[in-house]
């Protein structure tokens, strides 16, 4: 699948992101693929995957792109860190890689540059994970297929707020010359197509659809409000 082909089939659509942190019940391979076809059933159009295991499960079970990544530790640049992660996610069946591109220290001492390259090579696409604007023009100029606001609000010095970041939605759409990725604490359909109107491409959505515990525990401290 071409760059242009993913972009035609994502555009002004959802992705689902069908994860769960260590610990939560829902982290089971065939819990997640059955949260990946309900995605599908509901009318999604792709879905975002971690851990090679669950992107090769769910790329098996669905007939959408996977967008897939690793995350590795919890601190730092952890999401697709090195090559290795990169290139695993691929012969996972992932059609697009999603990767740290923040302009934090990698921890092999690698590129995102050289990421992008090597997943190129072996035929996937790129989807870098910034936090700021400067970080995603620097991806897109790096060869990044598509920039997500992923990781704004998550590395100090960006905004931390209970809504996405739809302010960096608009300046990168104005900036980068690849389709841009609306994604982080979209909380609801009204947020999520703010976010097209803002000039994001395609919005991911996780949470807010896939994570049962944490919605659960939301209402539990609603309740507890005096």
């Amino acid at each position: 699948m071409t760059a242009q082909d993913l972009a035609d089939a994502l555009r002004g659509r959802l992705v689902v992101s069908c994860q769960a942190p260590p610990g939560d019940p829902m982290r089971e391979t065939s819990t997640l693929v059955r949260l990946a076809l309900s995605a599908v059933a509901g009318g999604g159009a792709a879905i975002r995957a971690n851990e090679p295991e669950v992107v090769a499960a769910i790329a098996a079970a669905v007939d959408l792109p996977v967008i897939g990544l690793w995350k590795d530790g919890d601190t730092g640049v952890y999401i697709t860190p090195t090559v290795r992660h990169a290139l695993a996610v691929v012969e996972a069946g992932a059609a697009v890689v999603a990767a740290d591109a923040t302009d934090r220290p990698r921890p092999d001492g690698s590129t995102f540059a050289e990421l992008v390259t090597a997943v190129h090579a072996a035929g996937a696409l790129v989807m870098a994970d910034v936090s700021t604007l400067a970080e995603g023009i620097t991806a897109a100029g790096q060869g990044a297929d598509f920039v997500s606001t992923t990781l704004s609000g998550y590395v100090p010095g960006t905004p931390e707020q209970t809504g996405p970041d739809l302010d960096l939605v608009t300046s990168l759409s104005a900036a980068v010359p690849v389709p841009v990725v609306a994604e982080g604490r979209i909380n609801t359909p009204e947020e999520a197509a703010e976010a097209i109107a803002r000039g994001a491409h395609s919005v991911v959505v996780g949470t807010a659809i896939t994570a049962p515990t944490a919605l659960t525990s939301r209402f539990v401290a609603g309740l507890a409000r005096p």
